[in-house]
């Protein structure tokens, strides 16, 4: 168990559901503040930032492997300074965005991508961290934000045990132990069959942490599943009408969406419960509506039971229909009008 802020994260909390607005605010202040409401009103319990700028990223060079080239990609032709810079939210935002945040009852966190960062959302105050998937490799990077002590939140994709090993130990190293590890697929949007959600039981026996899911896939039901396994941190892109268009709309979540997320999430989480058989408390005042064997026709005393005048029915107080081949052909000791319920006191 961690807490961010004062939210507790286990499995014996409700999920806990982030919505990463990413570059959805489109490089408009209002649509970022539009985005928090809207998260806010969907019921999310956190909105993350990503902080950076394109010459923190990388550097302003268009070729080789600083362009994107893959056909299958959602940014192909775009260099990758370009891109940060269309999807980079500017720090001078972060401050109303976090204070936004407050007014809605909302956290508010981000993701840093150097150590300018880390600094300035210290500032900031920021009540936990998150480690993109293509940092987790980044281990000076995971040190520094260890050091500032609070929770960590690392998304796993593409990374192999060793390399999630690696950033766990690092983060340990430091005395810091509030680890939460993401399973994650860095494809966008991800497959249902590529997301691989069985791993999460695994990597929370492996690194003994609380395990979530970076969900990239459309909808919901990747996500309700993985809280079946035990994730107990969500987090999905978030924008208020993919039609917008922008850098991480065509996989991000619209509010209607997010608002099902967590409603789902958290029902999927209360059914959960624990391994138990027999009648709930509640179910014990239907039990007198199962089947069991009644008279269905008028009989005397010395008439044989027959499939004709005995019948597995509804109501349940008559014998279990379980007798039913135990009592064919015996007699009755007593006139029984129809519609009684057989016990063994009117055989034999």
């Amino acid at each position: 168990m961690i807490k961010i802020a004062n939210v507790e994260i286990s499995r014996s909390s409700k999920p806990f559901i982030i919505a990463e607005m990413s570059g959805n605010h489109n490089h408009s202040l209002e649509r970022a503040f539009e985005i928090v409401d809207a998260a806010a009103n969907s019921g999310a319990h956190a909105l993350k930032l990503q902080t950076y700028t394109a010459d923190t990223i990388t550097i302003d060079k268009s070729d080789g492997e600083f362009f994107i080239s893959d056909p299958k990609s959602l940014w192909k032709g775009e260099s990758l300074h370009n891109l940060y810079k269309k999807a980079y939210t500017p720090w001078e935002w972060h401050k109303p965005i976090m204070e936004r945040c407050k007014e809605k009852g909302i956290l508010c966190f981000s993701s840093p991508f150097d150590f300018t960062a880390v600094d300035f959302l210290e500032e900031l105050n920021v009540p936990a961290y998150k480690i993109a998937s293509f940092e987790n490799i980044d281990i000076p990077l995971i040190k520094k934000v260890a050091n500032t002590g609070k929770p960590i939140i690392i998304s796993t994709g593409m990374a192999q045990i060793q390399e999630i090993a690696d950033a766990v130990d690092a983060i340990i190293s430091t005395g810091n132990r509030q680890i939460v590890l993401l399973k994650c697929t860095s494809t966008y949007p991800a497959t249902p069959e590529s997301t691989n959600i069985l791993t999460i039981p695994h990597m929370r026996d492996l690194f003994g942490c609380e395990i979530g899911l970076s969900d990239h896939t459309m909808g919901i039901g990747v996500a309700v599943a993985s809280v079946a396994l035990g994730a107990t941190i969500i987090e999905k892109h978030f924008t208020l009408s993919r039609a917008d268009g922008g850098v991480d709309s065509v996989f991000s979540m619209e509010p209607a969406e997010m608002k099902a997320l967590v409603e789902e999430t958290e029902r999927a989480w209360l059914g959960l419960g624990k391994i138990s058989y027999g009648p709930t408390e509640k179910e014990k005042a239907s039990l007198v509506f199962r089947r069991s064997l009644y008279i269905v026709e008028d009989m005397k005393a010395g008439d044989v039971v027959t499939e004709k005048n005995v019948r597995s029915i509804r109501p349940g107080y008559g014998m279990p229909p379980k007798f039913y081949d135990l009592v064919i052909g015996k007699r009755i000791n007593q006139d029984v009008k129809r519609g009684t319920g057989l016990s063994w006191e009117m055989l034999g």
